[in-house]
């Protein structure tokens, strides 16, 4: 798999869990989801389907047989896609959805009636760095500033949030919460000095408006030409 773009990472709860979630339930729609979770392996066809069989054995071998549908959206964070799931959901005890955290709450607000189960846990917003492994780039603040960091996000990959830095708790390029862990800092001063702007280090950020974050309640944004 080549490196590719960002993505919501999410990851599968334990079976155990989902099954005692669903304890009660002879009819289910297992709903995948063909964007985020597909692209990280865990939420797509593939992985809803090997869902819906190990379910299926679980509740066999327990003596409770299952009836399980199952179908992948194309994504379920826009409604017009879950809109014309109608019939399926009509006959269903409950509904898994194995979207991000978004889709659940898409389907529960539109067939208001029916049992919406997360069969994922998000986890946050990243890339691929190589097969099977993703990493945190960004923790949607709302107020992108690397332009001063030479692409290094300060807020993400600082353990700290450090928007000054270093902390002075780093030895050999190693953070002090983790010596496994690159020192985002020391990073930083290393790219601006490759690009030439070490002087941006003078710079002195303000403290972060976290408003504009999630501590500012749900956000939206409006387009208006469209």
């Amino acid at each position: 798999m080549e490196e590719g773009g960002p993505v919501i990472i999410a990851e599968q709860k334990p079976l155990s869990e989902i099954a005692g979630l669903l304890e009660g339930c002879k009819n289910i729609l297992l709903l995948g989801c063909g964007s985020c979770v597909t692209v990280c392996l865990t939420g797509g066809e593939k992985e809803s389907e090997i869902l819906a069989s190990a379910l299926r054995i679980k509740r066999r071998l327990e003596g409770k047989p299952v009836n399980i549908k199952t179908f992948t959206v194309t994504r379920q964070c826009d409604p017009e896609f879950i809109e014309s799931l109608g019939d399926m959901v009509r006959d269903s005890d409950a509904v898994v959805s194995m979207a991000c955290g978004v889709g659940p709450q898409y389907l529960a607000d539109r067939y208001r009636d029916k049992y919406v189960i997360p069969a994922m846990n998000t986890r946050f917003v990243g890339g691929s760095k190589q097969q099977g492994i993703w990493e945190e780039q960004c923790s949607l603040c709302g107020d992108c500033t690397i332009h001063l960091t030479g692409g290094i996000c300060p807020v993400t990959r600082c353990p700290k949030s450090i928007l000054n830095g270093p902390c002075g708790g780093a030895q050999d390029g190693k953070c002090e919460i983790d010596k496994e862990l690159d020192c985002a800092w020391d990073l930083i001063c290393k790219r601006l000095e490759e690009q030439g702007r070490l002087d941006l280090l003078k710079t002195v950020a303000p403290p972060k408006d976290w408003s504009k974050a999630r501590d500012g309640g749900p956000r939206r944004m409006t387009r208006e030409d469209i």
